[in-house]
């Protein structure tokens, strides 16, 4: 498939993914939580599917707070803006494309799959992160399919804990096992709570924005994911300054990792 191709799809791709899962991310934003109670409460954010274009990276650049991009392998600006983001302060992490459970669906360049031998999926996996070196963590691109299967998790995962780097299960299905078998790797790990822009309204993000820092007045930490649109970076720049109140801290999502 050539880039253009590619870009096409994965436009496609990416409105019905975010559409498709606003049940889900409902159902395990407190699942297996303990609650801390933190004086400290923090919420850590991460910006999905950077590469693509310059501009929609950039505009989160302006937000003044701690970030964390999750970036895919093998794009245009891939390189180019691993760069400059960390210039920036921000946290770089390796956007891992794996398989979904559409087999019509390209995830795109450096992909893994099921069906892919362990000496496949670690080649792939060390010319990702060797292409992105300023990436301390990786969370995985799609990966409905591939995330259901221990097996092929516990392959992955070993090669990303032995080249020093963290995960965070972006959970795209209520069957991933990805975060258990990190945990049973004994590797810094932790999984997303709440998906801010399933739908592409600010009032629905900002919605999505309480309910994750109400998650961290409870329990002392809260994930979100959000994609590279001009609503979420919105949203997010008015929730800071209107909303946040009491008001919780925004960190890497390095800092609220299990270990």
């Amino acid at each position: 498939m050539d880039r253009r191709s590619f870009l096409v799809k994965g436009a496609s791709l990416l409105g019905g993914y975010l559409f498709g899962l606003s049940g889900f991310s409902h159902v395990y934003a407190f699942e297996k939580l303990s609650p801390s109670y933190s004086l400290n409460p923090s919420i850590a954010l991460i910006i999905d599917d950077i590469g693509l274009s310059e501009f929609q990276a950039r505009q989160f650049l302006q937000l003044n707070i701690p970030l964390s991009f999750a970036i895919l392998p093998r794009m245009k600006y891939s390189t180019i803006l691993a760069r400059e983001i960390s210039d920036c302060g921000h946290e770089i992490m390796l956007h891992q494309p794996m398989e979904p459970g559409d087999p019509r669906v390209d995830p795109g360049p450096g992909a893994i799959y099921v069906g892919d031998n362990p000496d496949k999926i670690n080649r792939i996996i060390e010319e990702n992160i060797a292409d992105l070196p300023l990436a301390t963590g990786i969370n995985n691109h799609m990966g409905s399919r591939f995330t259901e299967s221990r097996e092929k998790m516990t392959e992955t995962l070993r090669v990303i804990k032995d080249s020093g780097l963290f995960f965070v299960d972006s959970r795209t299905s209520q069957h991933s096992k990805a975060y258990k078998v990190a945990r049973t790797l004994r590797m810094p790990a932790a999984y997303r709570h709440i998906f801010l822009d399933n739908s592409l309204s600010e009032s629905a993000i900002l919605l999505q924005l309480r309910k994750l820092k109400q998650c961290a007045l409870h329990y002392g930490t809260a994930i979100g994911i959000g994609h590279p649109f001009p609503q979420t970076a919105h949203a997010i720049k008015f929730f800071m300054e209107k909303l946040n109140s009491p008001k919780v801290s925004f960190v890497h999502v390095s800092k609220v990792l299990n270990s």
